[in-house]
């Protein structure tokens, strides 16, 4: 691989880090890169593995960073975060079993969620604005596991949008304002991430060059989205998950309509 590419990659990788950290959506930057830049014939799931190491750098420091704002309890993520896993390791054995079947068909699903998702929350000018939980804890709790284990099988399966679809649900079905769905978010695509990251390296499906060079401009750019979003609050929040879910519908749009 040139140097070049090499280094277009790494700034689609920064790019994606900052912009997963703030509202999701980086797996729908890295991924088309990596399906671009490497060779023809690479196997599915080595795409897959190389992908999950930087978006794990990504989300590591973004995580932490939100924790370390103190906007979660790390009481309140230990549920999730397992769920995650447990839903990510699930998900990778299915990307193995059905290699070559099933990639056609994400793309049309992945559109459809994402004009679901922007016509919600655009039709709700308050939703996400203020924190609001709409239940207990233990049902809250229960609701969050939930809803990391669903998500952590889809990003081990295939992964592109969970950010998103995660910090939506959590808005949507939870009642939290933007800036904690994101925090939790990001713990819980975390977890994902690394447990489907170890079974990916175990079965040696990476390209250590590419994931490794990927993987720092990933984790940069997850610190900074961050700590942006710390500093500017929920209502910014808001606005950014707006425009980047409106930008992927359109990305995604184009890509089915060429085929």
């Amino acid at each position: 691989m040139s140097l070049l590419t090499l280094t277009l990659l790494a700034l689609a990788s920064l790019a994606a880090g900052f912009i997963d950290a703030v509202v999701g959506g980086g797996g729908l930057i890295t991924m088309p890169a990596l399906l671009l830049a490497l060779p023809a014939g690479t196997p599915f799931p080595t795409i897959l593995g190389t992908n999950k190491v930087l978006a794990c750098t990504g989300t590591t420091m973004a995580a932490g960073k939100f924790l370390r704002g103190g906007v979660m309890r790390w009481q309140d993520l230990l549920g999730p975060v397992l769920a995650a896993m447990a839903g990510a390791c699930g998900g990778v054995a299915l990307a193995y079993f059905l290699q070559g079947r099933f990639e056609a068909m994400l793309r049309p699903m992945m559109l459809a969620l994402m004009v679901a998702m922007l016509a919600f929350t655009l039709l709700k000018p308050d939703l996400g604005s203020l924190h609001a939980p709409k239940f207990g804890a233990v049902h809250q709790r229960s609701l969050a596991m939930f809803i990391a284990f669903a998500l952590g099988f889809y990003d081990g399966f295939f992964g592109p949008g969970t950010g998103s679809l995660l910090i939506f649900l959590f808005v949507a079905v939870l009642g939290f304002d933007f800036l904690r769905a994101s925090a939790l978010a990001k713990s819980v695509n975390w977890a994902s991430n690394l447990a489907a990251m170890g079974l990916f390296l175990w079965k040696g499906s990476w390209i250590p060059v590419v994931a490794i060079t990927m993987a720092v401009a990933n984790g940069l750019g997850g610190y900074l989205g961050a700590h942006l979003a710390l500093e500017k609050g929920s209502a910014w929040v808001r606005i950014m998950f707006i425009a980047v879910v409106g930008a992927l519908i359109l990305r995604l749009g184009w890509q089915i309509w060429r085929g």
